[in-house]
């Protein structure tokens, strides 16, 4: 069946207003059949799998019919689990969250029952309940059903499998014969064909049939992750493979958006394409996309559907896509042309259920992954490095430095000691991109200073470049913070006990042609120059070499960068979201 948009559905404006807040930007198929027929006040039998997006399809007509005028129940969801009840509820709170006056209530064993009388009490229109416990609550006579309009059966064939078929019957014959009954079941065994034919009245029976799906042959691997830990182990899957080009796919054009600010402010090129975004603006996105000029492209599944690339090397289901058909698209897009292709799937415990139904459907192979450490992704990177040290020696294409090694000989250090040295410092700038950082190119590589006079300290000799730049050469932004700071007063005497950043710190670059900048953020946030690095270059969206000397202190950074972009830098970074803080970047000097 062709979907349709939820605004050609009859739903009321703040309905739609909150499917937009969540994010959705089309109905599936189950939803785009019952939700009409629902409207209509119709019963209703409907036979879809889990996972087919059905508890939306139910619950905004259900919360359409609600009258926030009447403090009483008025829609009754009956569920075989207390996961499930909860499930339901937080769905229903979402897409009620701008009908005002309206208010959900889950009931189920094992919960407080002074809270649920404080709920029922306060008047709560739609109950979300297990059998066993609507039942104890209509015994008590603190759950009353004569207001009701509708009752729902989600999942009724498990019910019946778990011995509540009494338990529903003695719910369903207590409700107002003109109510509207609503069943979904992912099966129709002759005890839920019994439950329709005696308490609904000329039901509309809409069945969605499991499409016969080709699994594309690529390699596929799933995840169990936790929702807050998605970012995360989805950088180490990237650093760890080294994927270079990938598709991303989130449920909503909320967590792309939200997504895409978390990759690019880790290091990665990532740009996005969902349903807000204009079709020219979608177009060079594309454009970007194709020529490799984007590493990831976060997407939902509407707006990726003109996505055509041949060589994508993954993909990844960030949140699982809303029905089985889904899936293999997404899926679809990696391994064309006789190419190997992966896909990687995240599923969170909840979710699980819904996956095992999905593979059961799709018939494909999906092996479980684990989730590589830290350690692994360290490990790589120090391979990588040593590979590369160890075809830089064998190119013999490298700077010789003998005078200032065979000084640090002179001192005593031995050889091992001076090289172990230098690969520390050099792996200190080469930070996993995980952590945001980047690899050890020009924006990280160790310039070794040039002795001008061999001094018995052997300190090295910086000499401050007069001028640093010239006034024609001054960025308007630079000149713009030199007012600023020709307004301060500076005979005011220091607060007491006000603590200096370090002395040793000094406000302008030792570099020609560099600028030095003062970020607000420092190592109270456990930020690591790889962070640094970044968030400047997914931000601005300049090249690392752009970048200098990099310098933490306890709650500031210093950081050089090139005299030519600092303007530019100062604009793009100005309060942009760093590290759970909003991120504030002056001149230093």
């Amino acid at each position: 069946m062709q979907k349709k948009l939820f605004s050609e559905l009859g739903l009321a404006p703040e309905l739609l207003k909150a499917v937009a807040r969540v994010g959705y930007e089309e109905a599936s198929p189950i939803q785009s059949q019952a939700i009409p027929v629902l409207l209509g006040g119709a019963d209703v039998f409907g036979q879809s799998q889990t996972g087919s997006g059905k508890t939306a399809a139910f619950a905004l007509p259900a919360i359409q019919s609600v009258d926030p005028a009447v403090r009483a129940p008025q829609v009754l969801i009956l569920c075989p689990t207390r996961e499930l009840a909860v499930q339901v509820a937080e769905e229903v709170a979402k897409l009620a969250f701008f009908k005002r006056g309206v208010r959900e209530l889950p009931i189920y064993g094992g919960q407080s029952y002074e809270r649920q009388y404080r709920g029922l009490e306060a008047g709560s229109q739609i109950i979300i309940g297990t059998p066993g416990r609507v039942m104890d609550h209509l015994e008590r006579g603190s759950l009353r059903l004569d207001k009701l309009k509708m009752v729902i059966l989600d999942e009724a064939d498990r019910m019946l499998d778990m011995g509540f078929v009494d338990d529903i019957r003695t719910v369903l014959s207590k409700t107002p014969p003109e109510r509207q009954t609503v069943m979904f079941s992912a099966t129709l065994p002759a005890a839920i064909r019994n439950l329709v034919e005696d308490f609904t009245h000329e039901p509309v029976h809409i069945r969605i049939e499991d499409q016969a799906l080709t699994v594309p042959d690529i390699e596929q691997l799933y995840y169990e992750v936790d929702r807050r830990a998605k970012v995360e182990v989805l950088c180490r899957l990237i650093d760890l493979e080294d994927f270079k080009f990938g598709l991303i796919f989130c449920a909503t054009k909320m967590m792309v958006d939200e997504l895409t600010e978390h990759l690019s402010a880790r290091g990665y090129a990532a740009d996005k394409l969902h349903g807000d975004m204009s079709q020219a603006m979608r177009e060079r996105v594309m454009a970007r996309f194709r020529k490799h000029a984007v590493e990831f492209l976060v997407a939902t599944d509407v707006a990726a559907r003109g996505v055509d690339v041949d060589d994508i090397e993954v993909v990844v289901n960030y949140d699982l896509p809303q029905d089985n058909e889904d899936y293999v698209h997404r899926i679809g897009r990696t391994g064309r042309a006789g190419r190997h292709g992966k896909a990687i799937t995240f599923v969170s415990s909840r979710e699980f259920r819904k996956f095992q139904y999905m593979l059961r459907a799709i018939g494909g192979k999906v092996a479980r992954g684990r989730i590589p450490s830290a350690e692994q992704v360290e490990q790589k990177r120090t391979d990588a490095f040593y590979d590369l040290l160890r075809e830089t020696l064998d190119a013999g294409e490298y700077k010789r430095h003998d005078e200032f090694i065979e000084e640090l000989l002179d001192q005593g250090r031995s050889s091992t000691d001076i090289a172990s040295a230098l690969i520390h410092l050099a792996g200190d700038a080469d930070k996993p991109r995980h952590n945001g950082g980047a690899p050890a190119t020009a924006a990280h590589s160790i310039e070794i200073p040039r002795r001008e006079s061999r001094r018995e300290d052997y300190a090295p000799r910086f000499e401050r470049p007069e001028p640093r730049y010239s006034d024609e050469a001054r960025p308007e932004a630079i000149e713009f913070q030199k007012k600023k700071r020709e307004k301060r007063v500076f005979d005011e005497k220091p607060k007491k006990n006000a603590k200096r950043h370090n002395d040793d710190v000094t406000p302008f670059s030792h570099e020609p042609d560099m600028v030095r900048l003062n970020f607000n953020a420092g190592r109270d946030r456990n930020i690591t120059p790889g962070d640094i690095v970044g968030v400047i270059a997914g931000a601005a969206k300049i090249q690392k070499s752009d970048i200098g000397a990099i310098r933490l202190l306890a709650k500031a950074s210093y950081v050089d960068v090139r005299k030519q972009q600092a303007a530019h830098v100062l604009e793009k970074l100005q309060g942009i979201s760093f590290k759970g803080r909003k991120l504030q970047v002056t001149l230093a000097e």
